[in-house]
């Protein structure tokens, strides 16, 4: 009996807690519920959305405040992903995939990384843009321009940018496993004569931070400050493109 009791007890108290009402003037077939009885995203009509690698983020929010693009809205992936570039791609689908029902325009702070052209084929398919280049050290330096020092010969080179040398021990040194083999940087890096430090921001504390990347790398240094690039050109681009929010 007081097993039956506390059954009924139980089953009582779960149908109170099914029984929520429903939000103010709203009913069981109003459609702007969903399947699970949440309200449906609010559409962020005359907003643009950046999705973006989490190693240009502070970058793009720079440039953004810089140049009054108080309209685009920033999400970032995770800046790990340049290790298993193949996992940019569907990532990138998956937030595309998140956030197209709220915004008019998505576009993606990403060059290709890696991927093999797969990531712009991706972005074709699911009609989105994304930034022109190889890679982030192209679009820095100005894909023309870094077109031109590979040909002139910078092919032996080894780059960092801002974020890079901030965090040259969790991207390179120990994913490499130099921190356990230091034995290994010569076969590692025995190919490039020299270290590039692209430079986002003028800070002293960073330059001599990337010198001290060049020291234990065993390669020459090289400075060279290149501002954000094409990578400014195009947000502001974008930018202009935002729909109307009438």
């Amino acid at each position: 009996m007081a097993t039956a009791s506390l059954r009924r007890g139980r089953a009582a108290r779960l149908s109170h807690r099914a029984a929520l009402p429903l939000p103010s003037g709203t009913s069981l077939d109003d459609k702007s519920l969903t399947e699970n009885g949440l309200a449906a995203p609010e559409r962020k009509t005359g907003r643009i959305l950046l999705i973006a690698c989490g190693a240009l983020a502070r970058e793009i929010l720079d440039i953004c405040n810089a140049n009054g693009l108080d309209h685009m809205d920033l999400t970032c992936l995770p800046a790990k992903l340049h290790l298993y570039p193949d996992q940019i791609i569907t990532h990138v689908e998956a937030a595309v995939a998140k956030h197209r029902a709220i915004y008019d325009q998505i576009y993606v702070v990403y060059a290709d990384c890696g991927t093999g052209g797969q990531l712009q084929k991706k972005c074709a398919d699911l009609g989105v843009e994304m930034v022109p280049g190889p890679h982030c050290y192209a679009f820095f330096e100005g894909n023309t321009r870094f077109d031109t020092l590979s040909e002139a010969g910078e092919i032996t080179a080894f780059y960092l940018t801002d974020f890079l040398v901030k965090q040259f021990d969790a991207f390179v040194w120990r994913p490499m496993g130099l921190d356990k083999n230091p034995e290994l940087r010569d076969m590692i890096f025995g190919n490039y004569t020299t270290l590039i430090y692209q430079s986002q921001i003028r800070d002293t504390e960073l330059l001599d931070k990337a010198r001290d990347c060049a020291k234990r790398m065993g390669l020459d240094f090289i400075h060279r400050h290149t501002g954000y690039g094409d990578l400014e050109t195009t947000l502001k681009t974008w930018g202009k493109s935002a729909p109307s929010s009438n």
